[in-house]
């Protein structure tokens, strides 16, 4: 079926109109939502009502479900779904993670290897305030870079640490040992190429990315430093104030995001979905294990 899919503020971003994420939508709605995703990188649907198993049903149809490495933020209900809030059960008891600090631009699931691109996330309950979610198109930012920067970056790899990431999160204890063995440090191909449009994007993320393999850090981090500033430029931003009801997807194959700090005793919960995108028809970054 034909999707009204309408730009958001002049970027990238498409809401898609006339959707019930709730229903068991046909393959065809499917297919259309999949060519649009895979255009606009991320799709926005207002007004959705759905629980858990629907959130699973619907996302489903892109890619596998995965659950992630913090098992202490999943669903009692459903372990593919995770919560993001700084609320509490009535034992005082977190519901979920990541607090109501400020979140700074990365793109999930980079610190692991073969990582699960595909993300959503559903809005519960939100600030009055409000708490917008800003994502970067990383396929922009690379076509805007100029021809020399384009041939030194080609064939690079940066180190990704679950270890720098972890230490920028609110309220977070040390890092287990177990969870340490199961994030060691890995390479990423900084450059990706879409294996269906050949399409050329970069892969990045500012809080994860400790280095480039095999160049001396004096070296390394200026360059790393300075394609993360290209990278969030305005023109290559979209920035989204939720509503309750709102559900967004996005392929963190080509896109980072990054969240505002918000008063800790206003309520915000939001559930996340992640699926693996098949190889074959989105960017997927290659991985291997950081040399002992």
């Amino acid at each position: 079926m034909p999707l009204d899919l309408i730009p958001l503020g002049g970027t990238f971003a498409r809401e898609v109109r006339g959707v019930d994420l709730w229903r068991d939508l046909d393959d065809a709605t499917i297919d259309a939502l999949r060519r649009a995703w895979d255009e606009a990188g991320v799709l926005v649907f207002r007004r959705q009502a759905l629980d858990e198993a629907e959130l699973v049903r619907f996302f489903s149809r892109f890619g596998e479900p995965d659950i992630i490495v913090r098992t202490d933020w999943q669903s009692r209900n459903r372990p593919e779904v995770i919560h993001i809030s700084n609320m509490k059960d009535q034992t005082g008891r977190s519901i979920g993670g990541l607090g109501a600090g400020e979140l700074d631009w990365h793109t999930d699931q980079s610190y692991v290897a073969n990582p699960a691109t595909g993300a959503l996330l559903y809005m519960v309950e939100s600030p009055a305030e409000g708490v917008p979610t800003y994502w970067a198109n990383l396929r922009l930012a690379y076509a805007a870079l100029p021809d020399e920067t384009k041939q030194r970056i080609e064939g690079l790899q940066a180190v990704f640490d679950y270890l720098a990431r972890q230490s920028t999160y609110d309220d977070e204890e040390p890092m287990s040992d177990e969870l340490r063995a199961r994030t060691p440090p890995l390479l990423h191909p900084i450059v990706n190429t879409h294996p269906e449009t050949g399409e050329k994007s970069l892969y990045l993320d500012p809080t994860t990315t400790t280095g480039i393999a095999g160049m001396p850090k004096m070296l390394g981090d200026p360059m790393l430093k300075a394609l993360n500033e290209h990278a969030v430029s305005p023109e290559f931003i979209y920035r989204h104030d939720w509503q309750p009801g709102d559900v967004v997807m996005w392929d963190n194959g080509f896109l980072l995001h990054r969240r505002e700090a918000f008063d800790a005793d206003a309520s915000r919960w939001l559930k996340r979905l992640t699926i693996r995108l098949p190889g074959d028809r989105h960017v997927v970054p290659a991985s291997k294990l950081v040399a002992a």
